[in-house]
Formats: structure tokens, C-alpha cells, sequence
């Protein structure tokens, strides 16, 4: 791991981190008995908690108020290993309280979701304690109370690129140290979105967890470079076998990632959050975010050998440089591999727009002549991989510009079009027949109704490999970098 850098650390942090801060005493702080004891709580209230979190059987009031009394004992007994949380430590257990007090009905956790600001505290290493009722993607969609320890990644080359041209500062890589059921799944992000609360604050922070990224890509493009016989380049094979190393490229490529949802020529709202519309849509945004990560190490890449090139003799790129340069190459690789790889084969075949997304980048390099399933082994030109997948992005880009000045539905249609144009549709798909005149003068859901759950089935090449894939893939839940 890079050094941690000193100018962004406060007072606080150094008290932190001279408790907690030695990889060795990471296992003392997830084996302390107060943590073992908060696990152990949530373990057994969860089952007494409904969906939106309550406690609704007045049966089970008395032992929910023992088991939150453990966990705010709990709370109480390890907020002295994390100084920086104090204000939330203290407002987590006053939310606990006014929770018990209402009876157990729906919480509301928003002073202590209010008072939690880890993305103040990035600098590499630096620890919190995290518990709220809350879902956790792609876990569960239960407001149910879960726990986690969690550690921040912020190597020095990403502090600076951040502080620099990609700006985002709400950023916060983390790794998992330690966690309870609702994590114990695919769920890789930690949103304070997710987190019960009787209004909507302004969010400061959005948590991604790099270690469980880093690590179920490993486990998956290795077993998919055996499948298919892809010989990987020497760069790509090391992300295979060093897990920091991948970890660290996850951070750049979610640090780009996470803020190209925001910029760039958009429609009013590229996350349509509140809007019912068409799956495919989402999948055009989260692989242009991919995309601009990809096309954006391509650059940095260019522009960083270009230096090193016209250096003279002898003398070479800055430290930092070099590591950024390594990573803006890696950052390729994670993005293509992991995109065609495990998105397009994962999750369920109803409206999944990830999975779509990366049938869309395979066929658009297979039909350009730089991706090649051959003799039953796939083999990939890598010197026109750049320039091909950054048209992709390309044209997402030329459809965004253009959907300014088109109404909803027919940008709606235009990006059918983009992707038909690479991806085939279910031959029972409406939308491909063409959409009668009264579904298109009626109002949007009509649209959106008319899409199939399925509409981009997978092709044979994917069918036949999400079959072999299938047990590799289902082994990644709950995988973090201790496997």
C-alpha cells in the first residue's frame, strides 16, 4: 500500500490511526469482544425487524430493547478507537434511543446520518464504525440495522488526481474489515442513501468498496481467461495476482467513474432516479461513466509516456507520474475485462441494464475486427482496443449531445437504435417490430411498458459461457480481499 500522505491528515486522524492504524491490530479491532457482541446483537434483531425496518409485534419490544441496548453498549465501548466519528458515535446512540422510545417504529437515523462525514476524513487507512438501519444494494432491500467496519483507501496518486483535474468530493474508497449480514452479499457500495431517515439530507459521501471489487474481478477474469483461452498481457495478468494493486485500480477507475455522472452534454437528468423508463437507459449511463474512465486513462496514458519518451537520458518520470502511469494502463484492463467478463453474465435476465451494458461493449469490439472468438479462443488486438471502445463512448457521447434538443420518447428511440445497431434484440421484442402510432402519441410508460424484461437476450457466445461461469460467478458474494 502507498504511503499515507501526512498534509492530509489531521490531529484527529493521527490519534485514530495510532490506535488502529497497524495492519496487525486490524484483526484485534474486528476479534474485540464489544464488536463481536454489536455483531451478535444485529444478528438476532434483524429477524423482529419488517422491511422498512419497525419492530410491529409488541411481543418482540422487550427483546429488541435488550439487543439495542447491546449494540449501543457496544457502540459506546469501541467509539474511543475511532475520535474522528465522535459526533456520529454520540448521535448513533441518541438515534438508537429515540428509536426504542417511538416503540420501535420506522426509524429515523437522519442526526446521525447528518452528523457521519468520512469523505473529511480520507487519508489512507483511516477506520470507522458504521451502523445504521439501512438496505444495501444488490444485499438486501430491507431497512434492517446492519454494522460494518470499514477502512478508507486513499493512496497518495489518487489524492492527487483528485485534488487535481478529477475532482469528487464525495468520493470515499473503502475495504471491508469486518461486517453483518446485509454485506455478507454482492453489495459493494455503502450509500447514505440507503439509511432510514425521515427526510432527505444533503449527502456528503458515497462509499464504494474497492477491496470486494478488486477481488471478485480477480476470481472471475481468471476463471474466464481459462474458459476462453485468452492469453492476458503481462500488465493485465499482474492485476490477477496482486490484490492492492487491483484495489488501487478500482479507486481510479470509480474516483472517474463515480463523477461523470454529473458532467458532460446530458440529459436533464442522466440518472432518471424518479423517472419509469425504458432499463436500456440505464445501461447507456453507467457504460458511459466506464467509457469516459477508460477514454480518461487513455489520455493519462498518452500524455505520460509521451513525457517519459521525451526525457533525456537518465532521467526519468516522477515517482507519482509513474504510478499514475501504471494505473491509467490497468484501469483499461479492469474496465474491458470486467465489463464483458462478469457484467454481462451476472444478475438475473430481468431488465439488466449492467448486463447489457457489457454485451454491448463485446459486440461492438467483435464487430470491428478487435475482438476475435476463433477456433473456441477468444483473442483481442490489443493496439486498437483504446481507439475502438473510446468510439463506443464516443457515440454514447453524440447521443447524449443530440437528446438536448429531442423530446423524451424519441431520444428514448434513438438510443434503441444506437444499441440495436450492435446488439440484437429478442425476436418477440415490440419495440423492435416498431411501436404502433397510439403507443407512441400516448404517454412514456407506455414506452417503457411495451419493453420486454429480457429485451437483449444473451448471444451464444454468452449463453454458452455464463454456464460455465455460473458457479464462479455465485462464489464471488460476500468475497472481500480475504477471499
Amino acid at each position: 500500500m502507498s504511503a499515507r500522505p501526512v498534509s492530509a491528515v489531521s490531529a484527529d486522524h493521527r490519534t485514530a490511526e495510532s490506535i488502529i492504524g497497524e495492519p496487525e491490530v486490524v484483526e484485534d479491532v474486528a476479534s474485540l469482544p464489544a464488536w463481536l457482541d454489536l455483531k451478535s446483537a444485529v444478528a438476532a434483531l434483524q429477524p423482529l425487524q419488517v422491511k422498512d425496518g419497525s419492530v410491529p409485534d409488541p411481543v418482540d419490544h422487550a427483546a429488541a430493547r435488550d439487543l439495542v441496548s447491546t449494540i449501543v453498549e457496544a457502540v459506546a465501548s469501541l467509539a474511543p478507537r475511532f475520535p474522528h466519528d465522535a459526533a456520529y458515535l454520540d448521535a448513533v446512540q441518541d438515534d438508537f434511543a429515540r428509536w426504542v422510545a417511538s416503540d420501535f417504529g420506522v426509524p429515523d437515523f437522519l442526526a446521525s446520518l447528518v452528523a457521519f462525514a468520512p469523505a473529511s476524513h480520507r487519508a489512507d487507512g483511516v477506520r470507522h464504525l458504521v451502523v445504521f438501519p439501512m438496505y444495501t444494494q444488490n444485499g438486501s432491500t430491507d431497512r434492517h440495522v446492519e454494522a460494518v467496519l470499514i477502512e478508507v483507501l486513499w493512496p497518495s496518486f489518487i489524492a492527487e488526481l483528485e485534488a487535481g483535474e478529477y475532482s469528487n468530493a464525495l468520493f470515499l474508497p473503502i475495504r471491508f474489515l469486518d461486517f453483518t449480514a446485509g454485506y455478507d452479499t454482492n453489495s459493494a457500495v455503502l450509500f447514505p442513501e440507503s439509511v432510514a431517515t425521515s427526510s432527505i439530507p444533503a449527502y456528503t459521501w458515497g462509499g464504494i468498496f474497492a477491496d470486494r471489487e478488486a477481488a471478485r474481478f480477480r476470481r472471475v477474469v481468471r476463471a474466464a481467461a481459462e474458459i476462453t483461452r485468452l492469453e492476458l498481457p503481462a500488465d493485465a495478468a499482474r492485476l490477477l495476482e496482486d490484490q492492492e494493486l487491483t484495489e488501487r485500480t478500482f479507486v481510479m477507475w470509480d474516483l472517474i467513474h463515480d463523477r461523470t455522472h454529473m458532467r458532460g452534454d446530458l440529459p436533464f437528468d442522466p440518472f432518471m432516479i424518479k423517472q419509469r423508463m425504458p432499463f436500456f437507459l440505464y445501461s447507456l449511463e453507467e457504460l458511459r461513466c466506464d467509457l469516459t474512465a477508460f477514454r480518461e486513462a487513455v489520455k493519462i496514458e498518452r500524455r505520460l509516456s509521451a513525457s517519459s519518451s521525451s526525457l533525456s537520458d537518465g532521467s526519468a518520470l516522477s515517482d507519482g507520474d509513474a504510478t499514475l502511469l501504471e494505473h491509467a494502463k490497468l484501469v483499461q484492463y479492469a474496465v474491458l475485462f470486467d465489463r464483458i467478463f462478469r457484467f454481462a453474465i451476472t444478475g438475473s435476465r430481468v431488465r439488466n441494464y449492467d448486463g447489457l451494458g457489457g454485451q454491448l461493449l463485446f459486440a461492438w469490439l467483435h464487430q470491428r475486427g478487435v475482438l476475435h472468438w476463433t477456433d473456441t479462443r477468444l483473442t483481442i488486438d490489443w493496439p486498437e482496443v483504446a481507439d475502438a471502445v473510446t468510439a463506443l463512448g464516443d457515440a454514447i457521447d453524440e447521443l447524449y449531445w443530440r437528446s438536448i434538443d429531442r423530446p423524451k420518447t424519441a431520444h428514448w428511440l434513438a438510443a434503441y437504435e444506437l444499441i440495436t445497431a450492435t446488439v440484437t434484440p429478442n425476436p418477440a421484442s415490440v419495440w423492435a417490430r416498431g411501436l404502433s402510432d397510439e403507443v407512441l402519441s400516448g404517454p412514456p410508460r407506455g414506452l417503457t411498458d411495451a419493453v420486454l424484461d429480457d429485451e437483449f437476450p444473451l448471444s451464444m457466445f454468452y449463453e454458452a459461457l455464463e454456464k460455465k461461469m455460473r458457479d464462479v460467478i455465485s462464489s464471488t458474494a460476500g468475497i472481500t480481499a480475504r477471499g
